[in-house]
């Protein structure tokens, strides 16, 4: 018996495999080009592989030691998204423009209550408490959640829905991706205009340019930069905090608002202007899920430190900070964050903030850059070309079409929406539709495989998953007021998505078709006798059942054969790392007279796919085949593929899988692939 992170114990991960179930787990193949695989399937990990694999706990001296710049490193990755959130969500709340919300004492209390309960109910909770112990092999993230899941489901059904609803929390968090830099930057740099109304034309500009500068960088990685969000950001939270605590002197009484009696009081009474206030409220929450999802680099411990003993306390204060001061001053909706702070502060907190924004904003950007990274491993999207920016940090990594795609979106948000408050609209949906997912998969993690008793899964559907249905509800409010951007965002990806694991499906199996199985064609080329050359020809194959399309057109150009041939098959499993020393496998498939073997080298999602490197681990492994590494010629299958009637695919669904497949990423980068050493051959087909 397998045993999760909470204890309870669950059966063997298995998939019935019936024809549906194999169809839709094809689609679990990363592109039809490629030369990866990633099974749905894996086998149980033994005890000792599980304790390699996950990370070691900090209990020991020296992880005590760890622990202080652990968690001062999750509070300049983790929380600048939620962190910064003070700026501009009580201002969407009491929203001039809308007029629902006045700043009358009972809408105050009721606002400021509804707060706390939702950062303590959504956070604290549901995340801190409880998503986090659901880890991957030490990840998170709607994605390895997704994956964790998916390989405890036994029918073709729940592995599909499972992947549908991953696939939609992808697409949302992209669109999140897309909005945060701009409203967390906009609402820092609208700091100014507090100063001085003169400087409102000049908001635009500076923005662009933080930004522009901001996605600029990317390319040279984060570990520099990294080391001064730690320092940065806890200046920041003691900041806001000490914002906070001199309205809350002068105005004591507004502690009261921590008592759930004044939200409770406020949704009923006004239960139309506590609906709308709710889809504002969930802003508070922002940033909520890269607790999760930055479990995998710093450990749930360092982040649960920070977060009760640094952030929760600073964010409350400040909160409470605000609602006192528009207690006091009702006028001091137009910016409550900025309206804390004495004259001679605002330019100084305004630098501070877009500081604090940039932070908050690298950190969602590298999110996205790490969810398209797992995403492509997962086969829900083609291969993009990845960077890795840092030699001792796997995870750092630059994803050049998604920054820029990013970037592009960002600006156009700039252009259409005129400042935060607007941008807030849009923000909603994207936060509110990753939350339900995450509870939803929680949840199904929590029954199948962890085995919890049913009351107790009610009670979270109904305290957490209720909460989050209001908060999405009231967020569909603002589809005509700037909702419809992340739908279409979200949806555009889905379509993309979907698009492209369906045309995977048709090209695998009519690739294989075309490759013909390996056996018998080794068995012809024994008896003709084909001349050998000397050295190591590597090819890398997905199948290992069906002969390289690269390793057919050699010989039919060349008429010779290597006297080793390697036929390297590339498995990325739904683990976010696999051991060193068990990556390598060799088969000589019966056929070690003719120097034929079958290499896998098996990888965990967040593991580089280095190909040469991945070989020197299993040096000595075999006594039959020494493969140098450094001396191997690599060989890559080309495959192009043309559009036919009648494939399965609609007509505009088809144009786009063609042209994904022919924009995919550089294979021999991916593979880390000598040039010099590398030839691309193969063929074409029809679907």
């Amino acid at each position: 018996m397998n045993s999760d992170s909470s204890g309870a114990e669950h059966p063997p991960r298995h998939v019935d495999v019936d024809p549906v179930a194999e169809a839709f787990i094809e689609s679990s193949s990363n592109a039809p080009g490629c030369d990866v695989v990633q099974p749905t399937e894996s086998s149980p990990l033994l005890p000792n592989e599980t304790a390699a694999m996950t990370p070691p706990p900090t209990s020991t001296d020296q992880g005590r030691q760890k622990l202080p710049f652990l968690t001062l490193a999750a509070l300049g990755i983790v929380f600048g998204d939620i962190g910064t959130s003070p700026l501009y969500s009580l201002q969407t709340v009491f929203s001039i423009d809308q007029h629902a919300v006045a700043p009358t004492p009972q809408n105050v209390y009721g606002v400021i209550s509804l707060v706390f309960w939702s950062i303590t109910t959504i956070v604290s909770v549901k995340y801190v408490a409880l998503v986090m112990r659901a880890h991957n092999q030490g990840e998170g993230g709607i994605l390895a959640l997704t994956a964790l899941l998916r390989d405890s489901l036994r029918t073709a059904r729940g592995v599909q829905a499972v992947t549908v609803l991953g696939i939609v929390g992808a697409a949302l968090f992209y669109g999140d991706s897309v909005i945060t830099p701009a409203i967390s930057v906009m609402s820092a740099v609208e700091g100014l205009n507090v100063a001085n109304p003169a400087l409102e034309d000049y908001i635009l500009p500076i923005s662009v340019t933080i930004l522009t500068v901001l996605f600029l960088v990317q390319r040279f990685g984060t570990a520099v930069v990294g080391r001064a969000f730690g320092p940065v950001m806890v200046l920041w939270f003691g900041t806001i905090a000490a914002l906070g605590v001199p309205p809350v002197l002068a105005h004591p009484q507004i502690i009261g608002a921590l008592s759930p009696t004044h939200a409770v009081v406020f949704a009923a009474e006004e239960p139309m202007i506590g609906f709308i206030a709710m889809g504002a409220v969930v802003l508070t929450i922002t940033g909520a899920e890269a607790l999760y999802a930055d479990m995998g680099h710093f450990g749930a411990k360092p982040i649960r430190l920070a977060w009760f003993f640094v952030v929760l306390p600073c964010l409350i204060v400040n909160y409470l900070g605000q609602g006192a001061e528009i207690l006091a001053d009702p006028k001091a909706i137009d910016n409550p964050f900025f309206r804390l702070a004495p004259s001679w502060a605002t330019v100084p907190l305004v630098v501070l903030a877009t500081v604090a924004t940039v932070i908050a904003s690298q950190a969602v950007i590298s999110g996205a850059f790490s969810v398209s990274h797992q995403a492509v491993h997962m086969g829900l999207m083609p291969r993009l070309s990845v960077r890795h920016t840092s030699k001792e940090e796997g995870g750092q990594i630059y994803v050049p079409t998604v920054n820029w795609l990013l970037y592009f979106g960002v600006l156009l948000l700039i252009a259409g929406f005129p400042d935060s408050s607007h941008l807030a609209n849009a923000y909603g949906l994207a936060v509110t539709g990753t939350l339900i997912l995450t509870t939803v998969l929680f949840l199904g993690l929590a029954d199948k495989v962890w085995g919890w008793p049913i009351w107790v899964l009610v009670v979270i559907a109904v305290l957490v998953g209720g909460l989050e249905a209001v908060f999405f509800s009231a967020n569909l409010t603002k589809v005509l007021h700037g909702g419809w951007l992340p739908v279409l965002i979200a949806g555009t990806l889905i379509f993309v998505m979907t698009t492209w694991m369906r045309g995977a499906i048709l090209v695998r199996r009519r690739r294989a078709e075309l490759e013909g199985p390996l056996r018998p064609w080794i068995e012809t080329v024994r008896s003709l006798d084909i001349p050998r050359v000397p050295g190591t020809a590597v090819f890398l194959h997905a199948n290992p059942d069906t002969v390289p399309l690269a390793l057919k057109e050699n010989l039919r150009f060349n008429h010779v054969l290597h006297e080793q041939i390697a036929i390297v098959t590339v498995v990325v499993q739904n683990i976010p790392h696999v051991r060193h020393v068990d990556r390598v496998t060799f088969d000589d498939l019966g056929y070690t007279d003719d120097g034929i073997c079958h290499v896998q080298i098996r990888l965990g999602f967040n593991d580089s796919q280095n190909v040469p490197v991945g070989l020197s681990w299993g040096a000595g492994k075999s006594e039959e085949f020494h493969i140098d590494p450094d001396e191997a010629r690599y060989f890559l299958s080309l495959l192009k593929i043309h559009a036919t009637e009648g494939s399965g695919l609609t007509r505009w669904r088809h144009k786009i899988f063609v042209w994904l497949t022919h924009n995919e990423g550089d294979r021999t980068v991916a593979f880390h692939l000598p040039p010099s050493r590398t030839a691309v051959m193969g063929g074409s087909l029809s679907i």
